[in-house]
């Protein structure tokens, strides 16, 4: 007996958020992403928050 295929599509996380402000102001967003895509940006973030820390490190050096 085969076993069947695995789909050819990773698994995706969604979100939606809908804000509204005031009576006319209005803004919606939605994110689609892979798992993959998900540590893309966790390590940026992580890279420019490590960068940033030596920068003002360095900066306080030559104080």
């Amino acid at each position: 007996m085969e076993t069947p295929a695995l789909p050819a599509r990773p698994a995706v996380q969604r979100a939606a958020i809908a804000l509204r402000i005031g009576k006319r102001g209005r803004l919606r967003a939605e994110l689609t992403m892979t798992p993959g895509g998900l540590l893309s940006v966790g390590a940026l973030v992580s890279s420019i928050l490590l960068s940033t820390a030596v920068i003002v490190r360095a900066a306080r050096r030559d104080r």
